[in-house]
């Protein structure tokens, strides 16, 4: 597998990602696999995003809508699902394209996951009970204070990825962050990270326009299916937590909306702190024509095949 290729495609929501990998997958007649957290769930069509039954028929894609939202389905999980993956596909491809939305996931294939100290299970029992009882603004706060660096780049909506941080940085005395890319794999393929970006109005104007066509494909009839059910972990996302508080009463529809624009907007900002950090990415603008891309790409391979 060492001469094989993983073409990655990063960045923010409602760039284009899907288009690019499909494109890039026709080009090099090869599959995509998914590592966008949200589409794994096949309840949460609409509000993730997934890519439309005429997208899925252009390209082979694996890692879209797989797991209910009653699975338990980590970052872990997805690694290792994906290192499968990619062995029974460059049996016959050469290369492979990875179209992700959220960069744990990406690094999860491309860098591999850290190891972290084992935490007694107290430190989550009781991050479970502040969650429940004051809330994520808590946990926000309580991470901001003890690991500002990985505060500023995790999904501050995700309460799963809040408890975890926490409850190694309770029981180590040590930030979460200090963890991070200790540990050097070596993966037996060469990674290709290709990066979209356009000006921040471009990409503001992308989300709530997205937000809008979602609302009028169903998404609020489809938060409603899984509402009974708004305490999993996967619902914990951006466009079912805020329709969850206007069931409740909480909130009008209007500004709900209006929240998920924002909040997806915030999203859309911490991608891209993540992505920033990473000097290996090739950034194009979400303009540029596929054969620009292609071009970059396949010197890329030709100086990775020249040693």
């Amino acid at each position: 597998m060492d001469s094989k290729i993983l073409i990655t495609v990063v960045g923010p929501t409602a760039i284009g990602k899907t288009r690019l990998g499909i494109e890039l997958a026709n080009y090099y007649k090869t599959e995509i696999i998914s590592a966008d957290s949200r589409q794994f769930y096949k309840e949460m069509e609409i509000g993730t995003a997934v890519p439309s039954q005429e997208e899925l028929l252009a390209a082979k894609h694996h890692c879209i809508q797989h797991k209910s939202i009653f699975d338990r389905y980590s970052v872990g999980d997805f690694e290792k699902e994906s290192m499968v993956l990619l062995r029974n596909l460059y049996n016959t491809h050469d290369k492979v394209i990875l179209v992700g939305g959220s960069g744990l996931y990406v690094d999860a294939v491309t860098k591999g996951l850290d190891d972290f100290p084992t935490v007694p299970s107290s430190y989550r029992e009781t991050l479970n009970k502040t969650l429940e009882e004051q809330g994520i603004g808590e946990l926000q706060r309580q991470l901001k204070l003890l690991d500002e660096s990985y505060y500023n780049t995790v999904d501050l909506d995700n309460p799963q990825r809040l408890i975890r941080a926490l409850e190694i940085c309770l029981a180590t005395n040590k930030p979460y962050s200090s963890f991070l890319k200790k540990k050097d794999i070596v993966r037996p393929f060469h990674t290709i990270i290709i990066g979209i970006k356009a000006d921040r109005e471009i990409i503001y104007d992308r989300i709530n326009q997205r937000v809008d066509l979602m609302i009028a494909n169903g998404l609020i009839e489809e938060a409603k299916e899984v509402y009974p059910h708004k305490e999993l972990n996967a619902l914990q996302t951006v466009g079912y937590k805020e329709l969850f508080n206007y069931f409740d009463g909480t909130w009008t529809l209007d500004f709900a909306i209006s929240e998920i624009k924002k909040n997806t907007r915030r999203f859309a900002k911490r991608q891209l702190t993540w992505y920033r950090k990473n000097e290996d990415i090739i950034w194009f603008d979400y303009l540029d024509d596929i054969s620009l891309i292609t071009k970059k790409i396949d010197e890329q391979i030709t100086a990775i095949k020249n040693g």
